[in-house]
């Protein structure tokens, strides 16, 4: 297969630009680095497009070394025909080469093998080549005690044994069956008897039925989980009527094996052979292929729902260097409480108990205004854990008691902060801290700027996929590293303060080498100018190339070094500076100016019009950060536990995570809500990210709460009608309230209906 040119048709790119893409990959260059830094070469091709084209690349040539293995093994068995050659070469996925191999593949010893063995062969091809034998006569010359045929009954199992082990291997007739069963197949779903009471959150599922090609990815990702569990059992039906496809597909090998009738002696032997072969053996083969297929599409789903929530967390807006006090509410442990400096130093740390038992409220107020004061903090990051509206409503009276000063309190999402803490790496920053205070810290930087902080803690701990720890962890990790080396180098990292764990998701830097850089940075004091980089032990020129324009240095000794204007391409700025008589720093920020040049006058052989067009961006706002401004939340006064939640509050409230049946968001009750995807608009929308993302304040209205199975319904539809339709359900959490607003209504109502039939 041509591995370039596939992919070069996929993805709607001529070949010249695969190639070129494919070349820089294999030769170390990363995503961000030819995305950014190599639109010329490779005709633009963006981020998107270049993890697409990597991940065609890696799966493209495992199929040809698969393909070269299985042509070498039917080769060695002197059954390659140039006809299986041709269909080995075509063949366009790992399923198709596969099926073609499965007749030559090493197997263990089959009832098939075992009639050959028996010489039971020719009479297979003798009854399947001339349909006018009686089956039972021909079979009697091939009795043989001596080689396990001790009558006719066994003559003839072995060569149906023989013929439904050729059908079953047929890779035309399988891959048809099994496109059959995928379009009209069905999962049902069952509780698995007995098991009712455990197996009570899959309660959805116990008498479930759904087309196969239909069902979505959180749906098969759970019924997977419920029958991993043993809770549930999942079967597949050929379609909707069960007994009458079944038929069907009986019915279609048989026409395989050129059975359109029964009138000939050998038919009806021949049509109850390829009943049994669509039963014991395609079936068996379809029923677990169809069930792997459903299963790898929803994890590569729930992969790709993962990965863009974690880009939109990653990508949320960053509070800034500001001084930063961190708590990590409990209730009998006390909170935990870590100050920060501008730059995300530990200054400070304390353990207060306003909470029961010890309900220590002035005591902790006191000791919060004093840090506060001490430290001039800015703000305070509150952990959205247990005991988070508490210590919300502490800070609050801080802020009452002490309005001299002033500071915004705000809280956020400590998904992950307990990973953190016990982690290696949390150990080696701060060894001599307890684990509870490194949460602290954690929360507090994870304000100032998320992805700094959050690039410290393994993906999967962050809290914004489903199901992670049900789809292949290879894959998942393997995208959401993707999704973090992609958005670190998209704001750019200041290699002044950046942490080991930041560096080493920049372009062209491992952990080893950004260890270096961190250990250079403290022996010999802040980078001044991009170059002194290469004075740091084993970053070596390719590294240096990689890296560079994704390393900020401020107010160093060049202004270009704070952009993402790479150190390759500083002479198009001096040819911009030498054209214009300007310096640089009469240039940088002159958009006005700027937006009158014309690219096309300042490109050469090396650097082309995307590149120039980029630099002269990149003047007009050096260094810009792509993440959005930051703004903050205040969830409503008195609503802190599910309890409190009525029909029809209006709140606001955070979305933490989104699904494809739509979105959960945090209103301040220690249990999200979901927003279905019907609720998400008042319009029509196909996919909840259409709506909204990860991090972003919305405005919902509460519909219905069920407080057993802890479940809070939202909505974000403005329009009245839909929001009283929905919250005039009846909820569980007080019925008797509601049966006592109804009584009166309908009095009144009977009342007015008896006087109308009496007049």
């Amino acid at each position: 297969m041509d591995v370039i040119q596939r992919i070069a048709e996929e993805l709607s790119v001529n070949r010249k630009q695969v190639s070129a893409a494919v070349e820089l990959l294999d030769d170390g260059a990363t995503v961000p680095f030819i995305s950014r830094y190599r639109k010329e070469v490779t005709g633009g091709l963006d981020d998107t497009q270049l993890r697409q084209l990597e991940e065609r690349l890696s799966y493209l040539r495992e199929l040809n070394e698969r393909r070269k293995t299985i042509l070498d093994s039917i080769s060695s068995q002197d059954k390659l025909t140039p006809e299986l050659e041709k269909a080995i070469n075509e063949a366009d996925t790992k399923t198709l080469l596969e099926d073609l191999y499965l007749p030559y593949k090493p197997k263990r010893r089959t009832k098939a093998q075992i009639a050959r063995e028996a010489g039971l062969e020719p009479l297979a091809n003798a009854i399947l080549d001339d349909r006018s034998l009686i089956p039972e006569h021909i079979a009697a010359s091939y009795i043989d005690s001596d080689r396990g045929v001790p009558d006719t009954v066994a003559a003839l199992e072995g060569a149906r044994q023989i013929i439904m082990e050729r059908i079953s291997e047929d890779a035309a007739l399988l891959a048809e069956l099994r496109e059959q069963v995928w379009q009209k197949g069905l999962i049902h779903a069952a509780v698995v008897t007995g098991k009712e009471q455990t197996a009570g959150k899959f309660k959805d599922y116990f008498d479930y039925q759904e087309a196969i090609n239909k069902i979505p990815s959180h749906r098969a990702l759970a019924l997977f989980r419920g029958r991993n569990e043993d809770l549930l059992s999942i079967t597949l039906k050929p379609g909707a009527d069960d007994k009458q496809e079944h038929d069907l597909c009986a019915r279609f090998v048989a026409r395989h094996l050129d059975i359109n009738d029964i009138s000939k002696p050998a038919d009806a032997w021949l049509a109850e052979t390829a009943r049994l072969a669509w039963k014991i053996k395609l079936f068996t083969r379809i029923d677990l292929d169809l069930k792997l297929k459903l299963r790898e599409a929803a994890e590569l789903e729930a992969i790709r729902v993962f990965a863009s929530n974690l880009r939109d967390l990653l990508l949320a807006a960053p509070a800034g260097p500001k001084a930063t006090m961190g708590l990590d509410p409990g209730i009998r442990t006390g909170v935990k409480v870590a100050i920060v400096d501008p730059t995300g130093k530990l200054l400070d740390t304390e353990t207060i108990y306003p909470h029961p038992p010890r309900k220590q409220w002035d005591e902790s107020i006191a000791t919060l205004a004093k840090l506060i004061q001490k430290h001039r903090v800015d703000l305070v990051s509150i952990g959205n854990g247990t005991g988070s509206r508490e210590t919300d409503q502490l800070v609050a009276d801080v802020m009452k008691r002490h309005g001299e000063l002033k500071f915004t309190k705000i809280t956020v999402s400590e998904a992950g902060a307990s990973v953190y803490s016990a982690s290696e790496l949390a150990a080696k920053e701060f060894p001599g801290l307890d684990v509870s205070l490194r949460g602290a810290v954690s929360i507090a930087r994870r304000l100032q700027d998320p992805l700094a902080e959050l690039v410290k803690i393994d993906p999967k701990s962050i809290g914004v996929g489903q199901y992670q720890h049900d789809v292949n962890q290879f894959q998942l990790a393997k995208g959401l590293d993707a999704i973090v080396e992609d958005c670190v180098n998209a704001v750019g990292v200041d290699v002044n303060t950046a942490s080991v764990s930041l560096l080493k998701q920049v372009s062209g830097l491992s952990a080893s080498v950004s260890e270096n850089i961190v250990a250079f940075r403290n022996e010999n004091g802040p980078f001044v100018n991009r170059k002194q980089l290469k004075k740091v032990p084993r970053l070596g020129d390719k590294a240096y190339e990689q890296a560079a324009g994704f390393l900020r240095i401020m107010n160093g000794d060049n202004p270009l070094d704070a952009s993402a204007v790479h150190p390759e391409a500083y002479p198009v700025v001096e040819a911009i500076i030498a054209g214009t008589e300007k310096s640089i720093r009469d240039l940088i920020g002159q958009s006005g100016f700027l937006r009158t040049l014309d690219p096309a006058n300042y490109t050469n052989e090396h650097f082309g019009l995307p590149t120039v067009t980029d630099i002269l961006q990149e003047l007009e706002k050096p260094g810009r950060d792509p993440r959005p401004e930051f703004k903050s939340v205040e969830f409503k006064a008195g609503i802190e536990k599910i309890s409190d939640l009525e029909p029809g509050m209006r709140l606001d409230g955070v979305v933490t995570n989104v699904a494809n049946f739509g979105a959960f968001v945090d209103i301040g009750v220690h249990q999200d809500g979901l927003v279905h995807i019907s609720h998400l608009s008042d319009t029509f929308i196909k996919d909840p990210r259409d709506a909204v993302k990860t991090g972003d304040m919305v405005k919902v209205t509460v519909l219905e709460v069920d407080i057993e199975r802890k479940r809070i319904s939202l909505t974000m539809k403005t329009s009245t009608e839909a929001v009283e339709a929905r919250s005039g359900r009846n909820t569980s959490q007080k019925p008797a309230n509601k049966a006592k607003q109804q009584a009166p209504a309908q009095g009144l109502m009977a009342n007015a209906f008896a006087k109308a039939l009496k007049k």
